[in-house]
């Protein structure tokens, strides 16, 4: 095939191509979006500067999706009885919307749920954590 009949056999080619294009651009983005994690002192809901950082960055990506969801899930470690780790782990994520709300997220795009107790042997400030997903997870 020489090249006038190969480019114009690609030119031809292209609305069939244009059909086999993601219809949905913004929910592939979304879908590549990390885990933003921010993590807590033992026993705190206090959020450090690198955690404000997180929830800014985090408020950001959610203001250019307005409706995409916004998921907010608390960790804590691993301490005797249930109830105080899943308060905790509860105003951890609290906290974490308030952060964002007060960042410009609409309060009514985010979710939360606070998730208790999580064992992280290697590293136990790990389990001491909130997870904010965005999008379709």
């Amino acid at each position: 095939m020489n090249r006038r009949a190969f480019g114009l056999a690609a030119l031809l080619a292209l609305p069939a191509l244009a059909a086999c294009a993601p219809t949905d651009p913004m929910g592939a983005q979304l879908a590549a979006q990390p885990v933003r994690v921010v993590f807590f002192e033992d026993d705190s809901i206090a959020t450090s500067e690198e955690a404000k950082a997180v929830i800014r960055d985090a408020a950001e990506v959610a203001k250019r999706y307005p409706g995409a969801p916004v998921r907010v899930l608390g960790f804590s470690a691993p301490e005797p009885g249930l109830a105080p780790t899943v308060a905790l782990s509860r105003a951890r994520a609290e906290r974490v919307v308030n952060e964002l709300v007060a960042a410009g997220v609409p309060r009514g795009q985010i979710t939360q749920q606070g998730r208790g107790a999580v064992p992280f042997d290697a590293v136990p400030v790990q389990s001491r954590r909130v997870e904010i997903h965005i999008g379709p997870n």
